[in-house]
């Protein structure tokens, strides 16, 4: 494999046994490369004698390879400039097919596509340092450059793992060591690992019904059997999980701020549910949700810190402090299990690439990170409340709350939320349906969420009020 131009792969695949000559292979393989795209007009070449050392051939080979194609004028060579790709027509692209309607693929691009006015789970750019980051990451991507080349801790850094642990002791209550901690590529990348680790396939899991959809579809995806369980003020209903699946092995759990409903589980359901998962050697996943972003109060200890047992797992991410484009996270894995773990991060879930990691193990360091979250609350909860408001205003203080780092706007149950979502699209809102949260149709509850920290901060009360007309006009079209 050589990478010609800057990021253009050329797979060139000799076949020694078949009777067309090498070199005839090579012509061929670079032509197709040409004509297909993957070789752009000025791409630079190898030279046939260091062509010829890559792929183990005599250079004459290579050399009469080349010939051929600078006689077809696909390549050019010259001492200033070396060999390249010929200036000729682009070759008409390929259209990359559309993934399904109502595929889970399709529903990940929606949600995740550019930016949009009350989008959820992205941070607000105006408020993130990024000059700063950027140079605490630019020296970092110099120091890695300059450094040994190695493979690096499957774990993860070091230095950030370090400064993990130090911020989870005084931040989450929880009492762990660096080795405890796995850097990984975000909260889903965390997920994957534990349940590779667990290896539960058939078993039952208890999810959260509402819950996080993604979170659920990678459950169904490692094959474990969904058992939804009702969340209400006080977080999961452990009681009614106990009653009607007492088997399962698996529990996936928000417990800081549920995602959407945004209650905090009570200390007696903590209990209850590490009781019985100490006796029935089950696991609890931690899903530690915008813990570090309480807007109301001191954030509840995590559940790991009540856990005595060695039976949950915590998994934490910087996608809403930093940035999702990071994409990085973190797992803090039992002590019994920590060779385990870094078994299979080693072999399957590796982290992201040590320069990011550093940059962030610096930010963390050098106090950064701790002030940047409380200027974040600060100004989270100024577009919170403008919000909420906002939209009392027009819609009643009954129908608006405020879970976490979203508003809920409930609506008539007649009033299709997907339908809304789309309409307000056209305006350049991505709002979240609060259906689409729940295991069943037979379940959902209509509503919005609305991210606060994507919120305008101008014109706030005109966009509330163009979401309320949309709102209406879909109701309309319902009764008409």
């Amino acid at each position: 494999m050589y990478y010609g131009g800057m990021d253009k792969p050329l797979d060139l695949k000799l076949d020694r046994r078949a009777k067309r000559p090498l070199a005839e292979q090579i012509r061929q393989g670079v032509a197709s490369a040409i004509e297909e795209g993957v070789l752009e007009p000025g791409a630079r070449l190898p030279s046939w004698q260091d062509l010829a050392a890559q792929l183990g051939v005599a250079r004459g080979t290579v050399r009469t390879a080349y010939q051929k194609l600078a006689a077809a004028q696909l390549i050019e060579a010259s001492r200033a400039r070396g060999t390249h790709v010929a200036e000729r027509p682009r070759a008409v692209a390929r259209a990359e097919p559309p993934p399904d309607a109502g595929s889970f693929l399709r529903t990940y691009q929606e949600m995740t596509q550019g930016p949009a006015l009350f989008r959820m789970g992205i941070p607000a750019s105006e408020i993130f340092p990024a000059t700063l980051f950027a140079r605490l990451r630019a020296q970092a991507v110099r120091a890695e450059a300059s450094g040994p080349a190695r493979y690096p801790d499957p774990r993860g850094e070091f230095e950030l793992r370090r400064e993990i642990a130090g911020y989870l002791a005084v931040s989450r209550g929880i009492t762990c060591l660096p080795s405890q901690v796995m850097v990984t590529g975000g909260f889903s990348a965390g997920l994957g690992l534990a349940l590779a680790v667990l290896g539960l396939t058939g078993e039952t899991a208890w999810v959260e019904n509402p819950g996080f959809p993604w979170s659920r579809r990678g459950l169904a995806l490692a094959r474990l059997s969904l058992a939804p369980i009702p969340v209400d003020g006080d977080g999961l209903d452990v009681d009614h999980g106990l009653r009607h699946h007492p088997g399962a092995r698996l529990v996936l759990v928000t417990p800081g701020q549920q995602a959407p409903l945004g209650s905090t589980l009570s200390l007696e359901r903590r209990l209850r549910l590490l009781a019985w998962a100490a006796a029935h050697r089950a696991w609890v996943i931690e899903d530690d949700y915008l813990s570090e972003l309480q807007l109301a109060g001191r954030a509840a200890p995590a559940l790991a810190s009540l856990d005595r047992d060695g039976r949950v797992i915590h998994i934490g991410s910087f996608s809403k402090t930093i940035s999702p484009s990071l994409r990085l996270g973190f797992l803090v894995a039992p002590l019994a299990m920590i060779a385990r773990f870094a078994e299979v991060a080693a072999c399957l879930a590796p982290p992201p690439g040590p320069a990011v990691q550093r940059a962030t193990a610096a930010f963390m360091h050098e106090g950064h990170y701790i002030r940047h979250l409380r200027r974040t609350k600060r100004a989270y909860a100024v577009k919170r409340q403008a919000l909420l408001d906002a939209l009392q205003a027009m819609a009643g203080a009954d129908r608006v709350t405020a879970p976490g780092l979203a508003v809920l706007l409930k609506l008539r149950r007649d009033i299709s939320d997907i339908a809304v979502a789309r309409e307000a699209a056209a305006f350049g809102m991505s709002l979240e349906p609060l259906s689409e949260w729940y295991t069943s149709p037979a379940d959902a509850q209509s509503g919005l969420l609305l991210g606060v920290a994507t919120a305008p901060t101008r014109d706030l009360a005109r966009t509330c009020e163009r979401l309320m007309d949309v709102i209406r006009r879909v109701a309309d079209q319902r009764q008409g």
